[in-house]
C-alpha cells in the first residue's frame, strides 16, 4: 500500500468528526463560544463603565454648617441626590444596604484650620471594594473644585494672578514626558499577553479529546487490535494518528485566531482611532509568523497526548492522565502575561513559553527574527523527539495491552 498513512489519517479523521465532544472543543468553543463571551464581556464592561460615570449618586452629608460651600456645591451638581440618614454611625450600614453610595463628614475644626492656613480634610465614606465604582473620582472632583477656589483666592492675595505665576509657585519643576515607543508597542505590551495564551490553550484543548479517543478509546471499543492486524508498519499507524491530533489542535488554534480577529475588528471599528492605528500596523507577515509558531506547538501537544493515550488502558484513565497536563500548558503559556518577563535567548529555547513570548513580541512589533529561528528550531526538535518516543511507545506490546 502506497498511501497507508493517508488511509489511516482519513479513517481516524472520519471518526473524530463523528464525535460531538471533539467537535465542540475543536470548532464550536474557539469559533463561537469564546468570541461571543469576549464580545459580551466587552459590552458589559463598557456599559458598566458608562453607568458608573452617569448614574445618580445618593449621598449623606454631616457637618455641612462647617463648610457651606461644599454642601452647596454638591446640591448644585447634577448626578447627586442628598439622602438623610440618622447619624454618622449609620453610614456603613446605609452604604452596605444600598441606601446611599457615599457619605461626607465635615469636621468642626475645618474652618479653623483654613483660617490658620493649615491643610484641612473632609472624610469620605464609600464602598472601596466595588471595582466599577466611580464614587471616589466623581466626589473627589467636586471637592477638588472647592480646593482650587481656595487656592486661587490665596494666590491672588499673594499677587500671583497669572496662570504662569501660579504654576511656578505650585510646581516649580515638572516632567515633560516624551514616550519613544510607537502606539503598537505600547498597546501590545499591555494586551499582547492574553492572545498567545488563548491560542495555546485552544490548540491544546482542540487536540485533547481526539487524542484520548484515538488510542485509549479504540482499546475500549476493541478496534485497535483490528488495526494492528492490517499490513501497515507500526510507525505509519502512529504517524497517521499523530497527524489527526495535530490537525484538530492547529484547526482549533486557527479558528480561535480568525474568530477573535473578527470580534476585535468589529469592536475596534466602533472605538477610538488609536486601535485602528494598531491593527493597521499588524501585517500579513506577522499573522503568518504567528501561525508558523503554532504549528510546532500543535505538534508537541499531538505527540505528547498520543503517548499518554497509548499508555492508558481506558478513555477514563487517559482523561485522568491528561488533566494534570493542563498545568504544564497553562503555566508556561501564562508567562507572556507577566510584563517583567522578556523574550531572550534563554526563553527562546523553552517550549510553549517561547511561543507565548514570541507572539507577544510580534503583536508589539519588536520581534528579533534571528531569535524566531531558534524558537521554531527548538520546538520542532522537541516535537520530533516526542513523536519518536510515541512511535517506540506504540511498538511495545506491554504498553499497548497493559493490564
Amino acid at each position: 500500500m502506497k498511501f497507508e498513512i493517508l488511509t489511516i489519517y482519513l479513517k481516524e479523521m472520519k471518526e473524530v468528526l463523528r464525535d460531538r465532544k471533539s467537535l465542540i472543543f475543536m470548532v464550536l468553543l474557539p469559533t463561537l463560544i469564546v468570541p461571543v463571551m469576549m464580545s459580551i464581556m466587552i459590552t458589559v464592561v463598557t456599559r458598566t463603565e458608562k453607568k458608573a460615570r452617569t448614574e445618580t449618586l445618593s449621598y449623606a452629608i454631616f457637618g455641612s454648617e462647617n463648610f457651606p460651600e461644599l454642601a452647596e456645591a454638591f446640591d448644585a451638581e447634577q448626578g447627586f441626590e442628598k439622602t438623610a440618614i440618622p447619624t454618622p454611625n449609620d453610614i456603613t450600614a446605609a452604604i452596605a444596604g444600598g441606601k446611599i453610595k457615599f457619605a461626607l463628614v465635615i469636621p468642626e475644626t475645618l474652618q479653623q484650620h483654613l483660617a490658620r492656613q493649615i491643610q484641612a480634610s473632609v472624610d469620605l465614606y464609600y464602598n472601596n471594594a466595588s471595582v466599577a465604582s466611580k464614587v471616589r473620582q466623581r466626589a473627589g472632583r467636586i471637592i477638588e473644585k472647592i480646593s482650587e477656589n481656595y487656592r486661587s483666592k490665596k494666590l491672588s492675595e499673594l499677587g500671583l494672578d497669572t496662570p504662569q505665576q501660579r504654576q511656578y509657585l505650585l510646581h516649580p519643576v515638572v516632567i515633560d514626558e516624551h514616550g519613544t515607543a510607537p502606539v503598537r508597542e505600547v498597546v501590545g505590551a499591555h494586551a499582547g499577553g492574553i492572545l498567545p495564551y488563548l491560542f495555546i490553550i485552544f490548540c491544546f484543548a482542540g487536540a485533547l479529546y481526539p487524542a484520548i479517543d484515538i488510542a485509549a478509546g479504540e482499546k475500549e471499543r476493541g478496534t485497535l487490535e483490528t488495526l494492528l492486524l492490517a499490513p501497515v508498519p507500526r510507525h505509519k499507524i502512529v504517524l497517521g494518528k499523530f497527524l489527526v491530533i495535530f490537525t484538530t489542535g492547529i484547526t482549533a488554534a486557527l479558528l480561535n485566531l480568525a474568530s477573535l480577529a473578527i470580534v476585535l475588528a468589529v469592536k475596534v471599528h466602533q472605538s477610538a482611532d488609536i486601535f485602528h492605528e494598531v491593527l493597521g500596523s499588524v501585517s500579513i507577515v506577522d499573522i503568518l509568523l504567528v501561525v508558523a509558531m503554532l504549528i510546532p506547538t500543535a505538534a508537541i501537544f499531538a505527540a505528547l497526548l498520543l503517548s499518554v493515550s497509548v499508555y492508558a488502558r481506558s478513555y477514563k484513565e487517559a482523561s485522568a492522565y491528561c488533566g494534570p497536563l493542563n498545568f504544564f500548558v497553562i503555566i508556561p503559556a501564562f508567562i507572556a502575561l507577566m510584563p517583567w518577563v522578556e523574550l531572550n535567548w534563554l526563553w527562546a529555547t523553552i517550549p510553549i513559553s517561547n511561543v507565548s513570548l514570541a507572539i507577544r513580541e510580534l503583536i508589539k512589533g519588536t520581534m528579533d527574527y534571528y531569535m524566531l529561528a531558534v524558537i521554531l528550531a527548538s520546538n520542532f526538535v522537541v516535537a520530533a523527539a516526542l513523536l519518536i518516543f510515541s512511535t517506540k511507545w506504540f511498538e511495545r506490546e506491554t504498553v499497548l495491552f497493559r493490564q
